[in-house]
């Protein structure tokens, strides 16, 4: 879980900057697009398979 105490005389705009950073940081935004739904592990093998084919399409590029 991200927290973040603000500063004394810290805007509210810095603050917010930091929190964001620190929860791009800790990778919770895909973390929780991943669990929003339950997915059959038919779903899960074609997302992999499709990553997988993504990839080597990316590698052979180079």
């Amino acid at each position: 879980m991200a927290q973040i105490t603000p500063g004394e005389n810290e805007g509210i705009e810095s603050v917010l900057r930091r929190f964001k950073r620190k929860v791009s940081k800790a990778e919770i935004f895909p973390d929780m697009r991943k669990h929003r739904h339950f997915e059959t592990p038919i779903e899960k093998r074609k997302r992999k398979e499709l990553a997988k084919h993504k990839q080597r399409k990316r590698r052979s590029r180079h």
